[in-house]
């Protein structure tokens, strides 16, 4: 993964001209603390005065830089996936509408006995086979030699709803500041964070090879609901159920393992998760989504930071999930930020300090980080799992939203911002 991250973001700073201070999530270079890419579209941690170049203008009404950026946003992402492909081809393919997945897999959902014994005729083989919340689903081993798009082409064929076990991956950038400070800890609300591995979480169970595995991303992700280091969180003391989806897998944020930690946290009683990855939408997950949601569970999810080109992000645009996109210092949404099929809140995504692995300080950067503040005061608002009460709560959560933007509801601030004091400026 760390290797994966790192040519990953390498390949951004080429194409972008911007100096590249940051290597993979789990390696480091040159002192500097490295971040896990967005996944579609991950930008480099030193994006702000690139940004900051181009925000002005579109201010001013450029549209034409708008839609620049925009493209140049689109392009940097399906960059990405090729190179993403080229690290790892025994490990990631991409799907018939060109999203990375896992390689040589294929996911059908509720398949019948005859359609498990006609794929077998076919070659296909069952790796898995497995029930989260009542959604049951199989994993099935693409026989040597066919490509994905042909494989899912040959189960549909035969009647089944087959997908592509698609990644999901960070949307935030980081570098390391000042040492000091501690990992997450306290004893309150449990909150759950599907992302790598917390530091100090309070439990923490894998769903990836190598998993659990504290990461950086992960953790300065949970810092930013409970707190530590001097670095403000949105729920103070709050407790972690930490969800690794990524362990030491280079196929790692797929589709089955965050629908399998989204089980996992239902299990565990907790009433609000936040998801800072981005992905394509994903017919098993969507229905393991609802499934939790059923039971109580309030799923927030970030974004990304693919740009307003970009597809729609998921799970942030499945219904019922808390969407949330990020603003800067001055409030301005970020030039970067993806976009999905509804916005609800805003919160900080830059100009910020979180706390990562060994309690480093680390400027953040991207809607990853602003996604665990809106968590918080939900969970604030939430702090037992009760079905049926998502739809109340919000609306208490919604008093606390400053209005941002065109009075009322719009679709760059939802229905405003949460936690503005929740940043913890850089010094």
């Amino acid at each position: 993964m760390g290797k994966r991250a790192f040519r990953f973001l390498g390949v951004m700073a080429a194409m972008t001209g911007c100096a590249l201070g940051v290597g993979g999530a789990r390696a480091q270079l040159g002192g500097t603390l490295p971040s896990l890419p967005s996944l579609p579209g991950g930008l480099p941690a030193n994006i702000g005065p690139m940004v900051d170049g181009v925000v002005d203008p579109l201010r001013r009404g450029v549209d034409r830089v708008a839609s620049t950026t925009a493209a140049r946003l689109d392009d940097l992402r399906r960059a990405a996936y090729a190179q993403l492909v080229r690290d790892h081809p025994d490990a990631i393919a991409l799907d018939p509408n060109g999203f990375p997945a896992r390689a040589g897999e294929v996911v059908v959902d509720a398949p019948s006995e005859a359609l498990l014994t006609a794929v077998a005729a076919q070659g296909f083989s069952v790796i898995e086979r497995d029930d989260v919340l009542g959604v049951s689903f199989v994993r099935l081993r693409v026989p040597n030699g066919l490509p994905l798009r042909k494989a899912l082409a040959l189960i549909d064929r035969l009647g089944g709803e087959v997908s592509a076990d698609q990644l999901h991956l960070p949307s935030g950038a980081s570098a390391a500041t000042l040492a000091g400070g501690a990992s997450p800890e306290g004893q309150g609300t449990m909150v759950g964070v599907i992302d790598g591995g917390v530091e100090g979480a309070a439990v923490i169970r894998g769903f990836a090879t190598g998993a659990p595995k504290p990461d950086d991303h992960g953790t300065a992700v949970a810092s930013l609901i409970s707190g530590s280091g001097g670095v403000r969180g949105s729920l103070p003391g709050a407790r972690i159920a930490s969800a690794d989806v990524y362990g030491t897998d280079p196929a790692g944020g797929n589709a089955t393992a965050i629908a399998k930690a989204l089980g996992w946290l239902v299990e565990q009683r907790v009433s609000v998760a936040t998801i800072s990855l981005v992905g394509p939408s994903n017919p098993l997950l969507a229905r393991v989504v609802a499934a939790a949601q059923a039971r109580g569970l309030i799923i927030v999810a970030a974004v990304g930071n693919n740009g307003p080109a970009s597809p729609p992000a998921y799970p942030a645009s499945y219904p019922g999930v808390v969407a949330v996109s990020g603003v800067d210092a001055r409030n301005r949404p970020l030039i970067e930020a993806g976009r999905a099929s509804h916005i609800d809140y805003v919160a900080p995504a830059a100009d910020m300090l979180a706390i990562g692995l060994g309690g480093r300080r680390m400027k953040v950067r991207g809607t990853s980080f602003a996604a665990p503040l809106v968590a918080g005061r939900i969970a604030a608002a939430y702090p037992a799992l009760k079905p049926g009460q998502a739809r109340s709560v919000l609306a208490r959560v919604d008093g606390e939203a400053k209005d941002l933007g065109a009075r009322g509801h719009d679709k760059s601030h939802g229905r405003g911002m949460l936690c503005g004091e929740c940043r913890t400026p850089v010094q």
